[in-house]
């Protein structure tokens, strides 16, 4: 099996395991998995390492709405280095910080190359679910993508001090917390907007039709690629940007525009089937780990 297919599999053996964190008894609950060789390109710093990992999984909790409590990480490495593990904690601690929640701890061990599982925990008695978007539904992101594209293509010209900044981003606590009082259904976009997309349509049962021009694609993203179109697929199916996807009844948008600080793009709307981006058929296409 492909990495989507054992995802699928696993969803029909664990019901609960098919959205952005599993929700039981008024808590939230993820966790994420990062490697050296496929998360961590050769320039990333312990510290951006701590501030990413941990901001995956509070990523998560704010894609269903839930105001995050705490974080644990386990961290392997082939030895440890006290300097390396204390930038890892001063980066994790500080995203916590950030987000409202606490960075507690975790487990370490040894292993053939650094990796960090990290767990977080948050309350929410509504949350918001992937199911839940209705035909005539505005589709929506915060921020901008092609962030960590951009992160990457820096790392590889050797521009590590604006690589690591942009591989640091803000996780959308507070945002998801005010979106999700109005949204019908939300996930991150962490597996890049088009398979975000396939996501929500598959638990909603529904399709969407997206603008191409609408879709905002990050300034840095656009320096470093060479065209527009090649800009546009990047910023559509890279992944690890960690921006909020959501649909929202259209009555609804104004006050998450006035009430929300960061910048919120309609992209498209929902429809009855379907994955259109200026009326032509998409693939699935998006971030595989690997």
């Amino acid at each position: 099996m492909d990495e989507q297919d054992a995802l699928r599999f696993i969803q029909e053996e664990v019901p609960r395991s098919g959205d952005d964190a599993a929700f039981i008894e008024n808590l939230l609950i993820s966790t994420d998995m990062l490697h050296q060789k496929s998360d961590f390109p050769q320039g990333t710093t312990y510290y951006t390492a701590g501030w990413r990992s941990v901001g995956a999984s509070l990523s998560d909790i704010a894609a269903m709405g839930g105001d995050p409590i705490a974080v644990v990480a386990a961290y392997s490495s082939p030895n440890f280095r006290k300097e390396e593990i204390g930038e890892f904690i001063r980066g994790a601690k500080e995203v916590c910080e950030i987000s409202g929640a606490e960075y507690v701890g975790g487990d370490l061990d040894t292993s053939d190359e650094f990796s960090v599982v990290t767990t977080a925990v948050g309350r929410s008695v509504k949350p918001v679910f992937r199911k839940g978007a209705k035909s005539g539904d505005l589709v929506c992101v915060t921020g901008d993508l092609g962030r960590s594209a951009a992160a990457k293509k820096l790392f590889e010209g050797n521009e590590d001090g604006k690589a690591n900044e942009m591989f640091r981003f803000k996780p959308r606590v507070k945002e998801g917390l005010l979106i999700s009082q109005y949204s019908t259904s939300m996930i991150d976009s962490s597996d890049g907007l088009v398979r975000s997309l396939y996501e929500v349509a598959k638990s909603s049962i529904c399709g969407f039709e997206i603008e191409a021009e609408k879709i905002p694609i990050s300034e840095v993203l656009r320096e470093v690629i060479d065209s527009t179109e090649s800009a546009l697929k990047v910023a559509m199916t890279y992944g690890e940007d960690f921006e909020l996807v959501f649909t929202v009844p259209r009555e609804k948008i104004k006050e998450i525009k006035e009430d929300i600080e960061i910048d919120v793009t309609i992209i498209g709307k929902v429809v009855e089937k379907d994955i259109k981006v200026d009326g032509k058929l998409i693939e699935n296409e998006g971030y595989t780990h690997g």
